[in-house]
């Protein structure tokens, strides 16, 4: 855990989820004034608007924040979406999908940029240290969005993430240098985080758990529905995107079952439900919103983002005190 802290230069070992169309320079701030690292979701972000969306991150606070891109063939202009991030200069740059270049992994280190990569796999988290990275953070299948993988061709395992995280964390030791492991995937309180812990894991990143606070930007109808959701109605979707992700689900997911496998692949379905998606969420539909989650949904406690991480870390706080002898 100290490696981790350290090296981000965070207090907590706490990193709130990037979220692309949900996380907010107010949440990514708000949790980083708390201890923890605050991560902006900027995957398909135009350049201009990582640089604006960086600089109000900063006008909220002066503490360590991550910026999150997604180096592969569907994100929009990678290369000008990598020289945004590389001007924003944050402390840490995640990425998922893929690898960056070999050239750009040097310029982020040239920077002082820490790096955290995604994996779903222990082949994949072992890749990234073979890139470079300073930390891998380890997807499991509990957790709500895109899976990160892209090693595996078709689709991308399931794999558990109390399964996950040992085996990354073997996997990662006989790579020769220390690089700390970032669990993620169903988290949802502190004694999950000291569950992680106890595994191997050297922080925990919480995305769901977030989704309800006042400063995300996911719709008011998909809140509501999370507090809600019953464990059952959350599954693997591809008829929003046409890429597996977590999410409840509802009317759309629904009427679309028996088409899934005649819609076209991401980013080409991702972009045509797009329309949809902003009218649903305007008009208060959550039926035929895309309303991405991890598995404990249910446990979500709407809350500030601030008194959110000081509850997660009053729970893990006594869940380590009661493991420990008296």
């Amino acid at each position: 855990m100290a490696s981790l802290t350290e090296r981000f230069g965070i207090e907590l070992p706490l990193v709130q989820a990037p979220m692309a169309g949900a996380s907010t320079p107010e949440l990514v701030a708000a949790v980083s004034n708390a201890g923890g690292l605050g991560s902006l979701g900027a995957g398909y972000a135009e350049p201009q608007a990582i640089l604006d969306q960086a600089a109000k991150v900063r006008a909220l606070t002066d503490r360590p924040f991550a910026l999150n891109l997604l180096p592969a063939r569907w994100a929009p202009r990678f290369s000008e979406q990598f020289a945004a991030l590389c001007e924003a200069r944050p402390a840490v740059a995640s990425f998922a999908f893929d690898l960056p270049a070999p050239a750009q992994m040097r310029e982020l280190k040239r920077r002082g940029i820490s790096v955290v990569g995604t994996a779903t796999t222990a082949a994949e988290a072992r890749a990234w240290a073979e890139h470079g990275a300073d930390a891998v953070s380890v997807q499991g299948a509990e957790a709500g969005g895109h899976r990160g993988g892209f090693l595996h061709a078709g689709e991308t395992p399931l794999i558990g993430l109390f399964a996950l995280i040992p085996l990354a964390v073997r996997a990662l030791a006989a790579c020769g240098r220390e690089i700390p492991v970032v669990a993620a995937g169903g988290i949802m309180d502190g004694a999950g985080m000291l569950a992680a812990e106890v595994l191997g894991a050297a922080a925990s990143q919480l995305g769901t758990a977030f989704l309800a606070c006042p400063e995300s930007s996911a719709a008011e109808a998909w809140k509501r529905d999370l507090a809600t959701a019953e464990d059952h109605r959350v599954a693997t979707i591809r008829s929003f995107s046409g890429r597996a992700a977590r999410g409840l689900r509802n009317r759309y997911v629904a009427a679309m079952e028996e088409a899934v496998d005649e819609l076209p692949p991401y980013p080409v379905l991702n972009a045509l439900t797009a329309p949809l998606r902003r009218a649903a969420a305007a008009a208060g539909r959550a039926d035929l919103l895309s309303e991405w989650c991890g598995q404990a949904a249910a446990l979500v406690r709407p809350q500030p983002a601030a008194e959110l991480v000081a509850r997660l870390m009053h729970e893990y706080r006594l869940a380590r005190r009661a493991l420990t002898p008296h």
